[in-house]
């Protein structure tokens, strides 16, 4: 497997990633969860996919096969913001804003959103490796811009996912239910910098597929021309 990270400005470097990465999306989230987020019939993309975003895909024998999106807290685009920030504002009626004390601006915190892995990577082992790549490579997006910290609304089972792969990934406030999926959800927080070296042979006991929760107030951002 193998890593790539992009902007829209350079994504045409990696083919078709984006593009894969989008339909990876749509296949677990919207055929799969039943998510009600905007969607066609090939992808699923939302206000948060806009020239701020930045994303780290995972490849395998030249299949997307996992990946998530990046972006700053200080991000605007039209009327959006991030995701947690917004739903901190009351901005999205899935998720309470209650899950954050008040939104967060800082060029230092980031905020990841959308990691997917594919169900084409059937054992634990795999899982973990495309795991890994696609945080580190968000570790990597995030430390080249200045930030120390990274956040994502999550189930609360990615938490030791990430730790037994390395990465120093505590929860920040407390978690909540949700009805639609069945799961508990927080706001994870770990450093922007690699993972710690693992002992031999560690992989970790359960790999979730996704990270957060659906969105179905969303809509998308003005139409870029």
């Amino acid at each position: 497997m193998e890593n790539v990270t992009f902007t829209m400005a350079n994504l045409h470097r990696h083919g078709a990633a984006f593009y894969d990465f989008l339909r990876l999306r749509k296949s677990f989230f919207v055929d799969n969860l039943g998510w009600d987020i905007p969607h066609d019939d090939d992808v699923e993309m939302d206000q948060y996919d806009n020239p701020r975003a930045h994303y780290s895909v995972v490849l395998h024998e030249g299949r997307v096969v996992g990946g998530a999106r990046a972006m700053s807290t200080t991000t605007r685009w039209g009327a959006h913001g991030y995701m947690l920030g917004d739903a901190a504002e009351g901005k999205l009626g899935s998720i309470p804003p209650s899950v954050m004390n008040g939104p967060v601006h800082s060029p230092a915190i980031w905020e990841c959103t959308r990691l997917v892995i594919s169900d084409r990577l059937s054992t634990q082992a795999e899982r973990s490796e495309c795991l890994s790549l696609i945080v580190g490579g968000l570790v990597e997006i995030a430390a080249a811009e200045g930030a120390t910290e990274l956040i994502s609304l999550s189930p609360v089972t990615l938490m030791r996912a990430l730790r037994q792969l390395g990465f120093a990934a505590e929860r920040r406030g407390d978690s909540y239910f949700n009805d639609g999926d069945g799961r508990h959800y927080a706001v994870l927080s770990m450093p922007a910098r690699p993972a710690r070296p693992l002992r031999p042979r560690t992989v970790p006991t359960h790999v979730p597929a996704a990270t957060h929760m659906p969105q179905p107030q969303a809509v998308h951002a003005p139409p870029v021309a």
